[in-house]
């Protein structure tokens, strides 16, 4: 079974809050990207209270920054129930030690480019691991074919775990990753392209 995750990644409120409604029947989840122009070149909205006020979909935060600890509880106070940080992050370690005092999911993601040694002794103590298929920090970017080896390896070596995939997934795209093990898919750009015809897009990447 796959699941299709919603990707948002914005700079202002309304039209996180309007995406939101777009897909708070369609999806379980949805991913708010969230960026302090400290581990990519990119801001986002980060009045995280905000969301208190969303109870569908549940919510799980990419925190693309360096240093993801300081941004644990006030995400977890407005709701969020997973959290992925990168393992390019100033200290990963930290970021596990002290997300497990909250109740969430503890994610960790690996960037495009980074190679998969990076991440491998810290994939026996997560919920999730989230594979960058762009190098993360923008959405609409080109997909990265040689991701392809890390989904297939980590499926390889950890059957049971879940593996996101997050950058360039699209109807071309999507079955690539699943058959190489993928088990949730963000997509961006390609859903909110036509907010008309979200759901059949949805069905498409399935």
């Amino acid at each position: 079974m796959v699941d299709i995750v919603p990707g948002i990644l914005e700079k202002e409120w309304p039209p996180i809050e309007e995406k939101l409604k777009l897909v708070s029947s369609l999806t379980e989840w949805a991913q708010i990207d969230v960026a302090d122009n400290t581990l990519v070149p990119n801001t986002t909205f980060l009045d995280f209270p905000k969301f208190a006020s969303i109870t569908k979909p549940s919510l799980e935060a990419h925190l693309m920054v360096a240093s993801p600890e300081k941004y644990i509880k006030p995400l977890a106070d407005a709701g969020f129930k997973r959290l992925i940080a990168h393992v390019e992050c100033q200290d990963p370690r930290l970021f596990l030690d002290q997300v497990q005092y909250e109740h969430v999911d503890a994610g960790i993601a690996i960037d495009g480019p980074t190679g998969l040694e990076e991440v491998e002794p810290f994939l026996e103590e997560v919920d999730l691991v989230l594979v960058m298929t762009i190098e993360a920090g923008f959405s609409g970017q080109p997909f990265l074919e040689e991701t392809l080896e890390k989904i297939k390896k980590i499926r390889t070596n950890f059957p049971d775990l879940p593996i996101e995939v997050d950058g360039g997934i699209n109807d071309k795209t999507a079955p690539m990753v699943i058959a190489a093990g993928a088990t949730r898919l963000v997509s961006t750009s390609y859903l909110f392209k036509d907010p008309t015809r979200i759901e059949a897009a949805i069905e498409r990447l399935k």
